[in-house]
């Protein structure tokens, strides 16, 4: 300072970016000391820092990396089921539709031996009223024709087997000319 006043009250001229040689000298070493003593005791730990920031950086990158990878298996796993399930799902209703098909069928049959069963009693109960008709026919055929015997032979037929007997003969006798006039 004593300078700057000696160099602005002699007249002379003021260099204010000169910097004085012993100053220069002094502030060059405490610098060195400084950054060496810095260098030595933070940069190792600034080092360790990056080194593992660099390292959990990567390792954020892999394990992202893995996790794409395992995003991108589960989706094919996921697309593998959906796809087995529309297989087993298409199988299903390919099975149920032979199922109703079997059902169907089994129920046609079923009703169908049934209407067999209907017909073929429909048909013994056919048979039976006819041999009922044709009985009674035989009978109410031989009450008038042992009525009518009897007008016409002029004696009672009112024994029952001498009635029997002469209304078969009486039926015998027509069925033979009927079987007369159809051979004809």
């Amino acid at each position: 300072m004593t300078q700057l006043l000696a160099s602005a009250e002699g007249g002379g001229e003021f260099e204010v970016l000169a910097v004085p040689l012993s100053e220069l000298i002094m502030g060059s070493i405490a610098f060195l000391i400084v950054f060496g003593v810095l260098g030595w005791l933070l940069l190792p730990k600034i080092k360790k820092v990056l080194e593992e920031r660099e390292e959990a950086i990567e390792g954020g990158l892999k394990r992202a990396d893995e996790a794409l990878a395992e995003a991108a298996q589960m989706r094919e796993d996921y697309k593998e089921q959906i796809a087995k399930a529309r297989e087993e799902a298409s199988a299903i209703r390919n099975q149920a539709q032979a199922e109703k098909a079997a059902i169907i069928e089994e129920a046609r049959a079923a009703a169908q031996e049934e209407a067999a069963k209907v017909t073929a009693n429909a048909q013994a109960q056919i048979e039976a009223e006819k041999s009922k008709a044709v009985s009674e026919l035989h009978k109410s055929v031989g009450a008038m024709a042992t009525d009518l015997a009897g007008r016409i032979v002029g004696e009672s037929l009112s024994d029952d087997a001498k009635a029997g007997a002469v209304v078969d003969r009486f039926i015998s006798d027509l069925e033979q000319s009927n079987a007369k006039v159809g051979s004809e």
